[in-house]
C-alpha cells in the first residue's frame, strides 16, 4: 500500500513538472513614454502583440518620462523591453551622469532600430516667433528633466546658439502639460522630440494657431552627433501648416536587458516584425519600421536572442 503511495505521489509529481514550464508566465513589462506621445500607443500595441503570440508572456504598459527613465529601469532590472532615443541609448551605455544616468548600463541589450523622431519645435502664432533666432526672450518647454527630449532640446538649440540662459522661462514638462500651458497662454513655444502627427501637436495646432519653426540643416550639422540627421515635416503633418517645414530626425530603438531569456527576446523581436500591420494602425510613425534597417546604427550590443532572429531572416547581426 505505502508502495503504491509513492508511485502515485511520485506520478503526480512528474505531471507537474511536465505541465509548469508551459503554464509559467513570463511578465513583459513594455516601457514607454507620456500617453500623449507616441512611445504609449506603441507600447499598447506591442502589448496586445505580445498577448497573442507569445503564449506564456503576461505583459503589461508602463507610463514613463521616456527614454532616459526608461533606460535606468531596464538596468535595474525593472522592465524587459523599452523605447528610447539613439543618442540617449549611446549616453547611457558610455554613463554619461550629465544625461541622467548614474554610470554605465552594461546590461542594456539592442532589440531593433524602429522610426525616426523628429524634433519638433512648435510656436503660438501669436508670440511671433518665426525662426529660432527669434526664441530668444521667449517662455518655452524642452520636456522633462533629463528626458530624451531634453536632451535633444540641449542639442538643437546650443547649435543655434542658445542656453537656458536666454530664454525669459524655461519649463520641465511632459508633452500634454506643455500643451496645456500654451493653450493657456503662459507659454510661447514647446519642443517635443516624437514621430510625426504626435497625438500632443495636433492637439495644440487643433486649439490654437501654430508655426512649425524650422531647423535648418547647418543647425543640425553643428550639432556634431552622427545620431542627429536632416529630416523634412511634411506640410500638412499639423492644421495650419501648409508647408514643409525642414528639421532634425534621430532614430528610436527598441531595447532590452541582459537578464531577459534569450527565448523571450527572440519571440518578442519575431512578433514585433510579423505583426508590423498592428503597429502601424497604432499609429502612424509606425509606417517607417522596416526590418531591412533594424540594425542600422544600434548603439548597444544586441541581444543573443534578437541576434538568432536576424539570422533566421538572413540578416547579419
Amino acid at each position: 500500500m505505502m508502495r503504491k503511495t509513492l508511485l502515485a505521489a511520485g506520478a503526480a509529481l512528474a505531471v507537474m513538472a511536465a505541465v509548469a514550464p508551459a503554464s509559467a508566465q513570463q511578465f513583459v513589462n513594455i516601457l514607454t513614454g507620456g500617453t500623449s506621445g507616441v512611445y504609449y500607443p506603441l507600447g499598447v500595441a506591442l502589448s496586445n502583440i505580445f498577448a497573442k503570440t507569445i503564449p506564456e508572456a503576461k505583459s503589461s504598459v508602463q507610463s514613463t518620462k521616456a527614454s532616459v527613465e526608461n533606460l535606468n529601469l531596464l538596468q535595474a532590472g525593472r522592465g524587459e523591453i523599452a523605447f528610447a532615443l539613439g543618442d540617449s541609448v549611446s549616453l547611457a551605455w558610455a554613463g554619461n551622469v550629465d544625461a541622467g544616468f548614474p554610470g554605465k548600463l552594461d546590461k542594456l541589450r539592442g532589440i531593433a532600430g524602429i522610426y525616426p523622431n523628429y524634433i519638433q519645435i512648435v510656436a503660438a502664432a501669436e508670440s511671433g516667433v518665426r525662426s529660432l533666432a527669434d526664441l530668444k526672450g521667449k517662455r518655452i518647454s524642452v520636456g522633462a528633466p533629463k528626458s530624451g527630449t531634453e536632451l535633444n532640446a540641449r542639442a538643437v538649440l546650443g547649435a543655434a546658439g542658445l542656453g537656458y540662459g536666454d530664454f525669459a522661462k524655461v519649463e520641465y514638462l511632459a508633452f500634454a502639460e506643455s500643451v496645456d500651458l500654451m493653450k493657456n497662454r503662459q507659454l510661447d513655444a514647446t519642443l517635443q522630440s516624437a514621430g510625426l502627427g504626435v497625438a500632443s501637436i495636433r492637439d495644440l495646432a487643433n486649439s490654437v494657431d501654430i508655426v512649425v519653426v524650422p531647423i535648418p540643416a547647418d543647425v543640425v550639422a553643428r550639432i556634431g552627433d552622427a545620431a542627429y540627421l536632416p529630416a523634412t515635416i511634411p506640410a500638412g503633418t499639423y492644421q495650419g501648416q501648409t508647408a514643409e517645414v525642414p528639421t532634425a530626425s534621430i532614430t528610436n530603438f527598441l531595447v532590452s536587458q541582459s537578464e531577459v531569456s534569450e527565448d523571450l527576446a527572440y519571440a518578442m523581436t519575431k512578433s514585433i516584425f510579423e505583426h508590423l500591420e498592428l503597429l502601424r494602425a497604432a499609429h502612424a510613425a509606425a509606417k517607417d519600421i522596416r526590418r531591412e534597417n533594424a540594425l542600422v546604427g544600434m548603439p548597444v550590443p544586441l541581444h543573443p536572442g534578437a541576434a538568432r532572429y536576424y539570422r533566421e531572416v538572413g540578416l547579419t547581426p
